[in-house]
């Protein structure tokens, strides 16, 4: 049975999504504070953690990262009111696995919880195996999508011209452009691909245990190895290392990082006897790290090591005509994972996907429409399977929009939205709560 932790300070909408999950054969620990989720997790590990983005003393993103820097596997996930949906857009790019943004049906939370125990056990798997494991290609996870864009062509060119060399790339993109898949292709075009894929998130090691992580320790070498542990540069011997979010390793890392590239020698933890490694590195960044070498943040010598030959990894704005291109392929994607049988969009809903800004890219994308699946029940995904954020960033664009001649249109559309739920209706509809009652006794609104 996995074990939740549920924190959350509204104590009746706790009991309530308490009792869901215990129905659903989870084991649910709440605590109605970070202070109190503190003392819980210092005493039990959890499978997954489901927090709340406002708590009484402190946010729910300064939680997570206190929570990853001494679980970084432990998946987060956060629950947000639809006014903090960019916020928490922004938390998933510093590591949270997912969010849900209330209110919210049930079976969207059942599906982000169980797609975020899926991934992070995968994640597990990959990144603390003891032995080198052959990669397994699965078009389902791990596929380039073929765009037709200038962009995607351009990318599916450079791809093909790095990939049988033995150049170090650096993948520079957004969060959610799917670099790691990038990652993978490059791998699969060269000699090395019936060799290890070990994946690295760089952002999730905190300092400490870097040098353990990478190169291995034996037992006994500090205190909690118990074991002797392969590192992930001996991992992937033969293969490719994938580093991700580079950027984010302390100045010391980068020094024991550089020293490895340089000799292709690692020493575990503890150890005297050096190990002769053979592997290609590919990194990847979302921030510039010519700023931060030039800032003094980022190690010069480092940057053009990795950085032999350079990927753009394009944003869903860069790639707009092939959006449907990919709307497509997640569908298709969905209804095999789903059992479902939708065909395709409406055309309400390729106008509204057309008009969005994606900030959350290939992955908010793909999230999108793996829950817009399971709700549909025609043929069709419809707008009312959509998350709230879309009509929300539709408002805020043109503000004109909430009070104009189809204003009876536009509050049963909010209405629709927020599950008749008016306090939140108005919020979308930027009007106080009496003005919208006194609008829907003046419209005959049942």
């Amino acid at each position: 049975m996995k074990k939740i932790l549920l924190i959350e300070d509204d104590v009746s909408f706790c009991k309530l999504l308490e009792k869901f999950l215990l129905k659903k054969g989870y084991e649910i620990t709440t605590a109605f504070s970070a202070n109190e989720a503190r003392s819980k997790i210092n005493s039990i590990r959890y499978d997954l953690v489901l927090t709340d983005l406002r708590l009484p003393d402190t946010d729910g993103i300064a939680l997570m990262a206190e929570i990853k820097t001494v679980f970084p596997d432990t998946p987060v996930i956060l629950m947000t009111g639809y006014s903090d949906v960019s916020t928490a857009v922004k938390a998933i790019k510093k590591g949270a696995t997912d969010y849900i943004s209330k209110p919210f049906n049930p079976e969207e939370v059942l599906l982000v919880i169980a797609n975020a125990l899926q991934e992070s056990k995968e994640e597990i798997i990959s990144q603390t195996t003891s032995k080198p494991q052959k990669p397994t290609h699965t078009q389902n996870s791990k596929e380039l999508i073929k765009g037709i864009s200038k962009a995607s062509l351009k990318l599916a060119e450079y791809i093909e011209l790095v990939g049988p060399t033995n150049m170090s790339v650096l993948i520079i993109g957004e969060s959610g452009t799917g670099k790691e898949v990038i990652a993978k292709n490059i791998h699969q075009a060269s000699s090395r691909k019936n060799d290890p894929f070990i994946a690295v998130d760089c952002g999730a090691i905190p300092k400490e245990l870097a040098a353990s992580e990478f190169f291995g320790h034996l037992k006994g070498s500090f205190t909690g190895a118990i074991n002797d542990k392969i590192g992930f540069f001996e991992a992937a011997n033969k293969g490719t290392l994938f580093l991700d979010e580079i950027g984010n390793l302390s100045y010391e890392n980068q020094i024991q990082l550089l020293r490895a590239l340089q000799e292709r020698k690692i020493k575990p933890v503890g150890s005297n006897k050096e190990i002769a490694v053979d592997i290609r590195i590919i990194a990847a960044t979302n921030e510039d790290l010519r700023e931060a070498v030039k800032k003094g943040d980022f190690r010069e010598d480092l940057y053009h090591r990795i950085n032999e030959f350079s990927i753009h990894s394009p944003s869903l704005v860069e790639r707009d005509i092939d959006l449907m291109v990919f709307a497509d392929f997640f569908l298709e994607k969905a209804n095999e994972e789903l059992n479902k049988a939708v065909i395709g969009f409406s055309p309400e809903v390729n106008t509204i996907f057309q008009k969005y800004s994606w900030p959350g890219n290939l992955r908010e994308l793909k999230n999108c429409i793996k829950r817009a699946t399971l709700l549909t029940k025609g043929n069709c995904i419809e707008k009312t399977s959509l998350p709230l954020e879309f009509f929300l960033e539709q408002h805020t664009e043109t503000p004109d929009l909430s009070l104009s001649k189809n204003e009876k249109d536009t509050i049963l559309d909010a209405l629709e939205q927020t599950g008749s739920n008016k306090s939140e209706a108005a919020k979308l509809l930027k009007i106080t709560r009496k003005t919208l009652y006194n609008k829907i006794k003046r419209y005959g609104i049942d």
